[in-house]
């Protein structure tokens, strides 16, 4: 497989039930032969994402001191701004090459499980589109989980109520310029995602690779109006493995542009905390036996981000 599967979600959203389910085998097959794919048919305009993505680089070229005063200390990041070199791959020292930004989830009053957004008060849209953009992205998530759902051989519905308020984030991405020879570090090591799945906004250009199934590296790189998605960790837990969560990096550019800074904008479909991770009865056999211990959604989220430098055991 030299490029990742594409797949359009108008198919899905059809009155075609022939559409919907080639739309549910395609997305199903190629989340279990590589773990990626790339979608069409979203629900975000070129407009929106070329407004935040603008408000994005506002953003991160505030002077440092600025951005600082976003970051909430024992956090774990979950919220506002994250410096640069903090986080680093699982099992890696390094820090990776990079500074990002957290939006969450969007609560009604008086239900609060989670924190509040934090407000960017030198840039009176960049909240307005970040929120905009995460609903947006929800829905589509949401969309994409029930095609999953029906694939699984489970009721279409089956991760509504568990997503429909879950810890999701939408997560905006600096790799800046590099300035020096990096000593073994990259703009983002090599990694599986946390979550159920990811939908990255903007992946035109090379610098993302996953990993094949024969261990080769290839480029995922997305046309103007196509979200790269990918499996998470934990599908690949609840699947037992049927989904892959599969390796992907960021890799550092050519010399010749170590001036130019990547920006990325992923958004991490999280479920709540309460979900079951456990193996699904009808994803375990003889031939394919049980491989992760039982753990809830919200215990395997902590574990990680201890593993990832960001919270203290």
């Amino acid at each position: 497989m030299q490029h990742i599967p594409k797949v359009d979600l108008s198919n899905f959203l059809s009155s075609d039930y022939k559409l919907k389910t080639q739309f549910v085998s395609e997305l199903g097959n190629a989340f279990e032969e590589i773990g990626f794919v790339a979608l069409k048919g979203h629900f975000l305009s070129p407009k929106l994402m070329e407004d935040l993505y603008s408000e994005i680089k506002n953003f991160f070229d505030l002077s440092l001191v600025q951005k600082k005063s976003y970051e909430i200390k024992d956090s774990g990041g979950q919220r506002g701004y994250t410096s640069f070199g903090k986080e680093h791959a699982k099992d890696k020292k390094e820090g990776d090459l990079k500074e990002f930004w957290h939006f969450g989830q969007y609560e009604e009053a008086p239900i609060k499980k989670y924190p509040e957004n934090i407000t960017v008060k030198e840039l009176p849209k960049f909240n307005e589109l970040g929120k905009k953009t995460y609903k947006l992205l929800e829905k589509t998530a949401q969309y994409v989980l029930r095609a999953i759902a029906l694939h699984l051989d489970l009721d279409e519905q089956y991760f509504n109520s568990y997503t429909s308020k879950g810890n999701s984030i939408l997560r905006a991405i600096h790799y800046p310029p590099i300035l020096e020879e990096p000593k073994n570090a990259v703009r983002a090591a090599a990694h599986g995602d946390i979550n159920l799945i990811t939908l990255l906004m903007g992946a035109q250009g090379k610098g993302l690779k996953v990993m094949t199934n024969q261990g080769e590296w290839i480029d995922a790189i997305a046309e103007p109006d196509e979200l790269i998605i990918n499996m998470g960790d934990m599908m690949s837990r609840l699947t037992n493995n049927q989904l892959k969560s599969t390796l992907h990096q960021v890799v550092n550019p050519p010399r010749s542009s170590w001036g130019d800074s990547r920006y990325s904008i992923p958004f991490f479909m999280h479920p709540e905390a309460e979900m079951s991770l456990n193996c699904l009865p009808n994803c375990i056999s003889d031939e394919n036996p049980k491989k992760y211990q039982d753990i809830t959604a919200g215990a395997f989220l902590k574990q990680r981000l201890i593993e990832l430098g960001l919270i203290k055991k």
